[in-house]
């Protein structure tokens, strides 16, 4: 760039647009630099008065109450609050659980000027965004997803919660303490980047149990095709369905034939996709009198599971695993979580809550002008409480590790019991 380029860009709203001398320009310019009212930029998202961050989540799709309940649990945590005098501002995005609509959104509001990105949903909307967050230097901050992708991840991601890994594996080896076998063990899952991630997790977690060699060589060539909804049924005992689809019928006939061929059952079937889905799967497994044991990881979602699973007369034998604290505890962050929610706290907005607890905590830790480096630097490494519930960044960009079992009777989620199993 020419200094005539550079002058005219910095000046045109301050000089005349008549011809100035070299020696004039000069003149100015160093006047400007002297001048000790002139201050380095602020960071990008933040203003006099605001810190600006984004959400791109499902609020109008198939799961738009999973999308719904992160950014109601986050407006809720944020409401009222000012960090250095300035107020959060949460500006969201609808994509509607699909990855070509994330990135548009995404790519509009890091244009837009964001702070930090925070409370995304979905494991394949991830896949896409973090890219393009990384690229911009935008902080994704907890996305609801407990996909590997994002540990450690694509930049700077940090993660409230525990990873599927972790969930399939809490429900696995507490079933085979039960008396499941490992043979036993099925799966029915979505059939992208989220449902893999599960079926990542069941294969890591039955490699542990003895004579399993046969179904660990299945899940891997199942994990090894590519592309966009691939021939993943009649491989192993998993069952797939597409991404915003409802029909339960080819991933049921999957597992069916799985049993016959391995003469064999599921007793218990891992699941790992999302609400109308999985609720759908249940109902349509009881309609074909098939009693399985089901489960669902925390994505899938307690609350909205439960209106599915009503609908078709679904009454038991359903399982979810939690990566929150239970709904009645004494915990402080849990307590002022129900009193700002009212009628609208549940599983997925308590996450929503706690996530932005996290995020206003680190906020209110930097000293001086609020950076994204900043901020990234009160959270890495470091262990800390937020209104009670201890977070761990010591090992790894994952704060918590909790996972916690809960069981569907009489219409309601509650702790599981040992005698669910029976």
């Amino acid at each position: 760039m020419t200094f005539k380029h550079f002058f005219a860009l910095r000046f045109k709203n301050t000089l005349p647009s008549t011809s100035l001398t070299i020696a004039g320009a000069f003149t100015l310019l160093l006047a400007c630099i002297a001048s000790p009212t002139v201050s380095h930029a602020a960071e990008i998202g933040v203003t006099e008065n605001a810190i600006v961050v984004g959400g791109v989540l499902d609020l109008k799709g198939q799961s738009r109450g999973l999308g719904i309940g992160m950014k109601t649990g986050i407006e809720a945590a944020f409401k009222g609050q000012e960090i250095q005098g300035k107020r959060i501002q949460y500006v969201t995005l609808n994509d509607s659980y699909t990855p070509s609509i994330t990135e548009k959104s995404t790519r509009q509001l890091i244009d837009e000027g964001i702070f930090a990105m925070l409370g995304n949903v979905g494991t394949p909307t991830a896949k896409v965004s973090l890219p393009l967050l990384a690229e911009a230097n935008v902080p994704a901050v907890g996305f609801f997803t407990g996909a590997g992708l994002l540990r450690p991840g694509k930049g700077n991601v940090v993660n409230y919660r525990a990873s599927y890994i972790q969930e399939a594996a809490s429900v696995i080896n507490q079933a085979i303490s039960n008396g499941v076998k490992a043979t036993e063990i099925c799966a029915y899952v979505q059939n992208d980047a989220y449902g893999m991630a599960g079926v990542q997790g069941i294969k890591m977690a039955l490699a542990k149990q003895p004579r399993t060699r046969k179904i660990i060589k299945a899940l891997d060539q199942l994990l090894a095709k590519e592309g966009e909804n691939p021939e993943r049924n009649n491989i192993g005992p998993v069952g797939v369905y597409q991404r915003n689809t409802l029909s339960s019928r080819a991933g049921y006939d999957s597992l069916k034939q799985w049993e016959q061929q391995q003469n064999t059952e599921c007793k218990l079937v891992v699941s790992v996709g999302t609400y109308n889905a999985i609720g759908r799967f249940a109902g349509y497994s009881r309609y074909k009198d098939n009693d399985w044991m089901i489960s669902a990881v925390s994505f899938t979602g307690a609350d909205n599971l439960k209106t599915v699973l009503s609908e078709f007369g679904v009454t038991d034998r359903i399982i979810i695993t939690q990566v929150v604290p239970e709904l009645d505890s004494s915990l402080a962050i849990v307590r002022h979580a129900r009193r700002d929610l009212g009628d609208r706290f549940g599983y997925v907005s308590l996450e929503g809550y706690i996530v932005g607890k996290m995020f206003l905590h680190a906020l209110g830790q930097i000293d001086g002008d609020i950076t994204r480096d900043k901020f990234l630097a009160v959270i890495q490494g470091k262990q800390f409480k937020v209104d009670g519930l201890a977070l761990s960044f010591s090992r790894s960009n994952q704060g918590s590790d909790l996972v916690t079992m809960t069981y569907f009777s009489d219409n309601e989620f509650t702790q599981m019991a040992y005698s669910d199993w029976q």
